[in-house]
């Protein structure tokens, strides 16, 4: 019985990684310049982030200066991370995109020790080195000539800005509402990108309105918001293993609805670093248990 209970919370969890994964095939489909792309994505998306907050009547307020300002910092790194990402996906397919974004767990894997003082695990070094030659395997030549090594390149550093908002947030999540901590991020993108008002062509935007409005809604909003809402039935590394599946989700999206197939080198590469992804999220898990005492 317990079982079937746990069923739908399952399939929520997926539907919500589905839905994220969609910005990969989006962001390849949208030929907008991506500035103006996350523009009008964040522009829409803070709209309906607002009504869904007031209509929750959930309490926008921040308490201190200090929380702002690191809602603001974070707001910036995620400027970085979709900036890099979207270009990282203009430069090559859906697959090298976001198997090179998703090098962020190790990534905060290594970073987290540093900056919150944590203890650093001596696995992290093996786990590294795993990602590394996933990254040997979907970098063509070490040549900025080759656009998929750009590519690559633009991918880990949208992972490196990803790692970095996750852990500036990790107590703020503690405090706020993850609608109105994602909220306040999304308007701090839509201010400092709000100046491709004045270099972009409406009549260009208009005529890609649908995906625009779908990135927008079914990304931004219902996969985030669906994800949140997941993270009440599992841990949060729970949770980070069941989105190790984003990947796949977003590489067969990619084939049905562009028609990019992966590159043989392409699957190894992204199977060592999806698999040091789900081996960390594993040892975190044990970690975890250990701690609280459950078998």
């Amino acid at each position: 019985m317990a079982k079937n209970l746990q069923f739908p919370k399952i399939l929520e969890l997926n539907l919500a990684v589905l839905f994220i994964s969609t910005s990969g095939v989006l962001g390849r489909y949208i030929t907008l310049n991506p500035f103006v792309t996350i523009f009008y994505r964040t522009l829409l998306a803070v709209i309906l982030f607002y009504i869904f907050c007031r209509w929750k009547k959930l309490d926008l307020r921040i308490s201190t200066g200090r929380d702002l300002l690191k809602i603001a910092l974070s707001g910036l790194l995620m400027t970085g991370h979709w900036v890099a990402y979207f270009f990282a996906l203009r430069y090559s397919n859906v697959a090298i995109g976001i198997l090179s974004l998703f090098t962020y767990p190790v990534v905060t894997a290594f970073l987290e020790p540093l900056l919150l003082k944590t203890k650093f695990s001596k696995s992290h070094l093996a786990l590294g080195l795993l990602v590394l030659c996933g990254i040997y395997f979907l970098v063509p030549e070490i040549s900025f000539q080759n656009n998929y090594t750009v590519a690559v390149l633009l991918g880990i550093l949208s992972g490196i800005f990803y790692a970095l908002r996750n852990i500036l947030m990790k107590q703020e999540i503690e405090k706020y509402h993850g609608s109105v901590l994602m909220m306040y991020q999304i308007a701090v993108v839509t201010v400092v990108l709000s100046p491709v008002l004045f270099f972009s062509n409406f009549d260009d935007v208009v005529l890609q309105w649908a995906p625009l409005l779908t990135l927008a809604i079914v990304t931004t909003c219902i996969g985030h918001t669906l994800f949140l809402i997941s993270l009440r039935n599992f841990s949060a590394t729970a949770a980070s293993i069941m989105s190790s599946a984003q990947p796949l989700y977003a590489i067969i999206l990619g084939i049905i609805f562009l028609a990019e197939y992966p590159s043989l080198k392409t699957i190894i590469g992204g199977t060592l670093i999806i698999g040091a992804v789900i081996i960390e999220s594993m040892r975190s898990l044990r970690k975890k248990a250990a701690v609280e005492g459950i078998d």
